[in-house]
């Protein structure tokens, strides 16, 4: 089974047009990935090459149109390449010595300005030689750089071990979903209802990562549904350290579980995993502050046609409206695709992006911030909309301080 994008290195490919983004991909994965031309912009949109780059791991290259593009058609594609910034950790500057100037270097104050690990690639340097001058000023102010020819394969394994040794630290230490709130030789229980939504014959990915998680810290797992909870406590002779359960499920489990167990949901772990759980613990107390004809945005990750009672199109925003006492003007947005302008809404409530990488997820997180609008996630909103709050927020004395001093 591939691992999931969320756990992916992402690295994206930027560059003007025809300096050989495409073949440095294709080069790198050994696989025709991408589509060669001698035809400037003829990478339209962004493509994803999942692979194992050894001994680093998983990562996802993403190579974009180019920056320089020109036109109506040409200002959109340029659009979307900026958008893979949102979602990039670490950046990858094409170019040649004869090309090298101002759009490298607002390439390169972008990533510094996002804090985006990035290197230099002098692609085509079996026709464009060095230019001792240029490689003198990037080694002036410590930037990464290697010179490669992708047709003749030369410096390719220079690049790829630039990669690795450029990969930033945060993803090769990645921290854990929950492991480290049970700890070896100790037991969670996590709680799956299975209802329509859930993939018949598998879990959901937040569920699947949750116990690989345990199991590679050396602590015990227990699966349950809802229903099962109750017995399932009665058989432990020393109590779980920890119990999880979908955010659907919360009030029964809630009524379940003893005051002395910690519990939270897979998606507040996944605030803290995928994003900032400080952070959203303030988006979701904005929730008080929502009055009738508010403008909220709920934005999915995932594309998936929605199914019966779908979490994000019926009941959170059953929820709210219950708790708000009026209706509210909600829009719901799916996949990648993130309004310009957020401005105009009073809250955004997001998923738990357990399919993205971390930087995807603070990259929004950033943009919310910038605009002044307040942003939590799923799990978050569930809990407050349904009075159990603090409960919810009792694994983590952070964020649970969070909320009481600002409260």
């Amino acid at each position: 089974m591939r691992a999931p994008k969320t756990f992916r290195l992402h690295i994206g490919i930027f560059g003007r047009r025809n300096v050989g983004k495409s073949s440095i991909l294709n080069a790198l994965t050994q696989q025709n990935v991408s589509i060669v031309s001698e035809i400037a912009g003829t990478t339209t949109d962004p493509v994803e090459k999942p692979m194992e780059l050894l001994p680093l791991g998983p990562v996802l290259f993403i190579d974009t149109a180019g920056i320089d593009d020109i036109g109506n058609l040409g200002g959109k594609r340029v659009a979307k390449t900026l958008a893979v910034f949102d979602r990039t950790d670490l950046g990858v500057i094409v170019t040649n010595f004869s090309d090298w100037g101002e759009y490298e270097l607002q390439l390169m104050e972008t990533f510094k300005e996002r804090e985006i690990p990035f290197i230099i690639v002098f692609n085509k340097a079996d026709v464009f030689p060095e230019n001792i001058e240029i490689t003198s000023q990037l080694d002036s102010i410590k930037v990464k750089h290697v010179s490669t020819s992708a047709t003749v394969e030369m410096g390719i394994s220079d690049l790829r071990q630039l990669l690795l040794n450029t990969a930033p630290s945060d993803f090769i230490n990645r921290p854990s979903i929950l492991a480290d709130l049970v700890g070896p030789g100790e037991a969670a229980i996590l709680v799956v209802p299975i209802d329509k939504e859930a993939p018949k014959g598998r879990l959901i990915l937040p569920q699947v990562q949750s116990i690989r998680d345990l199991l590679d810290n050396d602590s015990f797992c227990v699966v349950v549904k809802e229903r099962e909870l109750r017995e399932a406590l009665s058989r432990f002779n020393k109590p779980p350290k920890l119990i999880v359960t979908d955010s659907q499920a919360f009030l029964k489990v809630t009524a379940d579980t003893p005051p002395e167990i910690p519990l939270t949901s897979f998606s507040i772990l996944f605030a803290r995993f995928q994003g900032d759980l400080s952070e959203m613990v303030r988006g979701a107390m904005a929730i008080d502050t929502l009055k009738t004809g508010d403008k909220v945005l709920i934005a999915e990750a995932c594309s998936h046609h929605p199914i019966g009672e779908d979490i994000g199109t019926v009941k959170i925003p059953r929820w709210l409206t219950q708790y708000v006492g009026g209706k509210l003007e909600i829009d719901n947005i799916r996949g990648h695709d993130f309004p310009e302008n957020i401005s105009e809404y009073k809250l955004i409530i997001h998923c738990g992006a357990c399919m993205w990488n971390r930087r995807t997820m603070l990259s929004r997180i950033m943009k919310a911030r910038q605009a002044k609008v307040p942003l939590t996630n799923y799990g978050l909103t569930i809990a407050y909309s349904l009075g159990i709050f603090e409960r919810a927020l009792q694994p983590f004395p952070a964020a649970l301080e969070v909320f009481k001093s600002e409260n």
